[in-house]
């Protein structure tokens, strides 16, 4: 029986071979919780009568998107947890390493094979490392937090099949946007996206993580790398690992094959307000911006800023804009760092801060004022996402960020 990366794995954890489509009670590898929604689950799990974790090693903590506090309710939420933490024997990485969805695969807490569950919509970022790992809502995870299992209807996949090589100053972000645009919003909701194709195995891991966070932006479940060299190398001495070889079978039941050939591939722009609202950049170019974010847990990573770095080159980012720039955790930060890239940055006009969510969510810096424009190397650009409801956010790739930031307007990065 042929079989899709996703069925795979359910049939693995649940000792039976099981088809998309079937409902299953399935042990979960990891769970986790952060400032935001962790706080509700904690109380769901109290609420159920939860005395006991199911596996304190299992469930990962961490603080990312309001830190340090930036109000006395944040403050509480972080004090909860904490306590929290420590009455359960739960390691707690508190304020202290960065974006959920870069410890964690960096932490190696997620490993090819497993199912992670994360109270985050983006926690399908996991799959870079062939993992099933997805958001869940609070409810659910006080469930789990409880149980260690949770029902799951096993998603189809639609196999993304990717070749060719990406022109100058195009990547990855170029590409996640373009599968959004032509998928669209909807596309591939409760489904799986599994990637597959040269292009695929060329890229970087911290390429892989950029194209598995934005599966959401299509309503997907998952979105899935299987393993293969590079996974394995990466989780080398991260984790304890037993390589081992898995992927989908080509003949396999897919909702879906699709096949896209990135050698013409433009560098792309999500327009206000929806992420599936794509167009190339010479379409919004000449539009003037307010403010550029760089980071993010799409790309807050050493190779996004060497990617950002190179554009700029040794010019200047522009008097009339805001630059703001955070790397998406500690290591990620250091690494930064010893480049001398902190320096260069700040040098050339930017705010370099503390590895956290930042203006993502537009919670506690970086917010827009009505009529302001922000472009970002971020997953959403949905209403309000930034700050005003009256303001507008547009998602890029770093170089196209980059290319913009020098020129106060959006700039296409072949022409800098």
């Amino acid at each position: 029986m042929t079989q899709t990366y996703v069925e795979k794995i359910f049939s693995n954890k649940c000792g039976k071979v099981y088809s998309a489509g079937d409902m299953v009670m399935a042990p979960v590898d990891g769970a986790m919780i952060h400032d935001i929604t962790g706080p509700l689950a904690i109380n769901v799990f109290k609420e159920m009568g939860g005395e006991k974790v199911f596996d304190p090693e299992k469930v990962i903590m961490l603080f990312d998107h309001q830190i340090p506090a930036d109000s006395i309710a944040a403050a509480k939420n972080h004090v909860m947890m904490r306590e929290f933490a420590k009455e359960q024997g739960i390691f707690n990485y508190d304020i202290k390493e960065g974006v959920c969805h870069q410890v964690v695969p960096e932490k190696g807490r997620a490993r090819p094979g497993e199912i992670i569950v994360g109270g985050d919509s983006h926690t399908c970022a996991y799959g870079a490392l062939g993992a099933f790992s997805t958001g869940i809502g609070s409810t659910d995870m006080g469930f789990v937090l409880k149980f260690g299992a949770l029902y799951f209807k096993i998603p189809e996949s639609i196999r993304l099949e990717i070749e060719g090589k990406f022109p100058k100053r195009t990547g990855a972000k170029d590409l996640i946007l373009n599968l959004a645009g032509d998928i669209g919003a909807d596309g591939a909701t409760h489904k799986a996206l599994e990637f597959y194709g040269g292009t695929v195995s060329d890229m970087d891991i911290s390429g892989r993580m950029t194209v598995a966070n934005m599966a959401i932006e299509m309503g997907a479940k998952a979105g899935i790398v299987p393993p293969d060299a590079k996974t394995w190398d990466y989780l080398s001495g991260r984790a304890d690992v037993t390589p081992f070889e898995m992927t989908g079978d080509e003949d396999a039941a897919y909702a879906e094959v699709r096949h896209y050939d990135v050698s013409d591939l433009a560098p792309k722009v999500a327009v206000p307000h929806n992420v599936d609202n794509v167009v190339d950049v010479t379409e919004v170019a000449g539009r003037k911006v307010d403010q550029v974010f760089i980071g993010s847990c799409t790309n807050g990573r050493f190779e996004d800023f060497a990617e950002a770095a190179e554009v700029l080159g040794d010019g200047k980012f522009s008097d009339d804009l805001r630059v703001i720039i955070v790397p998406a955790s500690k290591e990620e930060y250091l690494k930064v760092l010893r480049a001398g890239l902190v320096e260069k940055f700040v040098e050339a006009g930017a705010l370099v801060e503390a590895p956290c969510c930042g203006p993502c969510m537009g919670g506690a810096f970086g917010l827009l004022a009505p009529g302001e424009v922000s472009l970002s190397t971020s997953n959403r650009n949905f209403r309000g996402r930034q700050g005003s409801t009256e303001a507008g956010v547009y998602l890029c790739s770093p170089a196209t960020a980059a290319a913009s930031a020098m020129t106060g307007v959006i700039t296409d990065p072949r022409e800098v």
